[in-house]
């Protein structure tokens, strides 16, 4: 079933919680996009934001095992759930 905007956004609030609370994580993350801890705070109604930040952790495989098992969701859920926030959308460019 796909995500609404409303579900995805849920989730990737979700994921954000958790990014934030991964001391290993959370700096690279900052460091990578140059998000203060304000912006961390503001950015959770933002779901262009919320969308950079499952971009972010599905840069790596072991981020998005590690995300969804804390999430306890299936591990295609950020992708199908990026797809429904702003800039997910799937392009063909045949």
């Amino acid at each position: 079933m796909p995500f609404s905007q409303d579900s995805a956004e849920t989730l990737a609030l979700t994921i954000l919680g958790w990014l934030a609370a991964n001391d290993d994580l959370l700096p690279v993350f900052q460091g990578a996009t140059g998000a203060s801890d304000a912006d961390l705070r503001a950015g959770a109604n933002d779901p262009v934001f919320l969308g950079a930040v499952l971009d972010f952790v599905m840069m790596d495989d072991a981020w998005v095992v590690q995300a969804c098992d804390a999430a306890q969701v299936k591990y295609d859920s950020l992708m199908q759930a990026r797809q429904a926030l702003p800039g997910g959308e799937q392009v063909n460019w045949t």
